[in-house]
């Protein structure tokens, strides 16, 4: 079978976790390639229209996997090859992308929700043929190490406490400045908060193994693949409840639901490093079938039921 994925290459790359998708369809036999969108708006993207079709011409696809809506508008515009869209939240968060989005999912075989919230929040979708299926998490590049050794890796001070950011701090939608709020609240000079940006996995993986918290104050998600990364290094967690990051950490213990609050937030920091040890969330994402492979499984079997 082979798939074409049609998604943004805005900052110069695709996002790694599409990658890492792609790449555990084609351990399982599927040949893929990409069809890159870069440019901004509804005219960028439709530049991208003949490059599409000259792709789709030399590739020949039996399926076309657009990733978020706007990619998705996009690929329907041809009725040659059918289409899988996947959309990931960024196409909720204005009116005008949830239109075009969810208008284009009506032409899509079948839709992907990466959370129940995104499917809820689309102005127009299908009562069938759609599924409900968050991206999974690679745990076979994911080496967990013990905390000493992810101190001496990423060249850590061994007295302070430290708390991995999952973003950068200027991403508004990320909520850096509520972190900021609730340390003040702390009052302590013990704790260093890393930011989460600029580093590859090989680094961010080690600093996950070895920090004391990751935080997720975010303001909206879809599935948010680094929380899941931080479960899959066994790394306490505090995050607000948005999207389905309650679903994601379930009972887990050393990890921490909290509000917008910034003293429940401080609260619930202050319980992570009492917690001082490493969680089961590596098991968790087993058990919730949100390892690469088994996403993989599922997503062949969209495809397959297309055929």
């Amino acid at each position: 079978m082979k798939i074409l994925i049609v998604c943004s290459k805005n900052f110069g790359y695709i996002s790694p976790f599409i990658i890492e998708q792609a790449n555990a369809l084609i351990k399982l036999g599927i040949e893929v390639e990409y069809s890159p969108i870069v440019g901004k708006g509804i005219l960028g993207y439709l530049k991208n229209y003949y490059s599409l079709l000259k792709k789709i011409r030399s590739f020949k696809p039996d399926l076309v996997h657009a990733h978020y809506g706007l990619s998705g508008a996009l690929a329907v515009l041809q009725r040659k090859v059918p289409v899988v869209i996947t959309f990931h939240n960024g196409e909720t968060l204005s009116k005008s992308a949830n239109f075009i989005s969810s208008l284009s999912s009506l032409l899509a075989e079948h839709t992907i929700y990466v959370a129940q919230h995104i499917y809820d929040l689309c102005y127009f979708k299908k009562k069938k043929a759609y599924s409900i299926l968050a991206c999974g998490v690679d745990v076979d590049n994911i080496k967990v190490i013990n905390k000493e050794t992810g101190i001496l890796e990423s060249k850590l001070n061994n007295q302070k406490k430290y708390i991995i950011f999952g973003g950068s701090f200027n991403n508004l939608r990320k909520n850096y400045p509520l972190l900021q709020d609730a340390l003040s609240l702390l009052k302590r000079n013990d704790i260093e908060v890393i930011e989460m940006k600029g580093l590859n996995r090989a680094q961010i993986t080690n600093l996950m193994c070895a920090c004391d918290l990751f935080i997720l104050p975010t303001k909206s998600e879809g599935s948010p693949q680094a929380l899941k990364e931080a479960m899959a290094c066994n790394c306490p967690i505090v995050a607000t409840d948005v999207a389905d990051i309650k679903h994601l950490l379930g009972d887990l213990e050393g990890c921490y639901i909290t509000s917008f609050d910034p003293k429940d937030v401080s609260e619930s920091i202050t319980k992570a490093l009492e917690f001082d040890k490493r969680t089961e969330g590596r098991k968790r994402i087993f058990e919730l079938g949100l390892d690469s492979k088994t996403v993989a499984l599922k997503i062949l079997e969209i495809y397959k039921s297309l055929q």
